[in-house]
């Protein structure tokens, strides 16, 4: 046996539900540059759990779908309501919320087809309900119903503030859905496959899947990206703010990425839209400041910057708080933890590696009263 330690460079299993290959990003083949540009969110998801784009027909049949699935438990508002709201990590809440819902689905342990993918739509659906509906009853207010004409992206902007989005901003958030539905093997779909390769219930698959994204080396890292933006706070402070970091040998988030080596594709789209957004807000210093970063860590370490990078100005300008980016991100890439469960689940082999023992050998059972 070969220890890789990371599982870095190992090949786990097959998939055709994304791709990474020569820094090029695709979804069921379809270049991610391409979908960023010109698909909605709804058909991001149709084309991840189905290999193919929708009709017209398929995609309202989808939308309808979710729409009717969007209403959560008042059993999971009513423990929004008891939890510490300065305390309560909205990822610890999405976490939870997320395995909750499993105890109020009757199909919860139903294993067939037909079953699981009606409970991928429910998932999809209400994921974004749970995060807009925690996010405004920590504030003491009430929980908004969505609009059935909105699209995915525009409902849980006016969920989350009560008030119609701008073209601009449903733009962007749609774009940012797009860039995050799915990733390969990342380390929160492995999670998830491991979990239902066992034959668990999507609900498990989803809630292990969020446990792995919470991390700031995966999920967390846009979160510590505006942190950073925020000590930082001017233009001017850039350059010293990053260089002692760098001296200091500290990792700055949002940039590089394992599996990239000329650079996160996806990055140049919110970059982009992280530079229109700013300036219609007036907050142009974050695009600025994070130009900055980028001459910095790029020039001096060669590390190009990732998808988490942009998105926290994209985010803050959207009026997000920072604490519910991670939220977010999952929202999206539920798309593709469920594409990935749904695949497991169709030619399921469980996935148990080996490890490399390095402790000691020989050793001999000694009676306690000789220790």
């Amino acid at each position: 046996m070969t220890m890789t330690r990371g599982l870095e460079g190992v090949v786990a299993t097959t998939s055709a539900v994304s791709s990474i290959i020569d820094d090029k990003l695709t979804y069921v083949g379809y270049n991610i540059d391409d979908l960023a540009e010109n698909a909605s969110f709804e058909e991001i998801i149709y084309l991840l759990w189905h290999g193919k784009l929708p009709t017209e027909d398929q995609l309202g049949t989808l939308k309808q779908q979710l729409m009717r699935e969007m209403t959560i438990p008042s059993e999971i508002i009513a423990s929004f309501q008891s939890f510490e709201n300065e305390s309560a990590h909205p990822m610890a809440v999405l976490r939870t919320a997320i395995s909750m819902l499993g105890l109020y689905d009757k199909e919860a342990d139903i294993m067939n087809e037909e079953a699981n993918y009606k409970k991928a739509i429910r998932l999809q659906a209400k994921i974004a309900t749970i995060v807009a509906s925690f996010a405004r009853i920590r504030k003491g207010k009430e929980p908004i119903q969505p609009k059935e004409d909105y699209s995915y992206a525009a409902n849980f902007l006016y969920m989350l503030t009560g008030e119609e989005p701008k073209d601009i901003e449903v733009e962007a958030f749609n774009k940012a859905l797009v860039l995050h539905a799915d990733h390969e093997l990342n380390a929160s779909t492995f999670t998830a496959r491991v979990c239902v390769a066992t034959l668990s219930d999507i609900y498990s698959g989803v809630t292990a899947a969020i446990g792995a994204l919470k991390g700031p080396l995966h999920g967390g890292a846009n979160e510590r990206v505006m942190k950073m933006l925020t000590e930082i706070g001017s233009v001017e402070n850039a350059e010293p703010f990053i260089r002692e970091k760098l001296a200091a040998k500290e990792k700055i988030m949002g940039f590089g990425h394992r599996v990239y080596r000329k650079g996160d594709p996806r990055a140049k789209h919110l970059k982009e839209m992280s530079k229109k957004l700013t300036e219609i807000t007036g907050e142009k210093k974050w695009y600025d400041i994070s130009i900055k970063i980028e001459e910095i860590v790029t020039g001096e370490k060669g590390l190009p910057p990732n998808v988490d990078f942009y998105s926290a100005s994209v985010y803050h300008s959207l009026g997000i708080e920072h604490d519910l980016f991670t939220p977010i991100f999952a929202m999206s890439r539920v798309s593709g933890w469920l594409a990935h469960i749904l695949e497991q689940y169709e030619n399921n082999r469980l996935i148990r590696p080996r490890a490399e023992y390095t402790g000691p050998s020989l050793q001999s059972y000694v009676p306690i009263n000789q220790r």
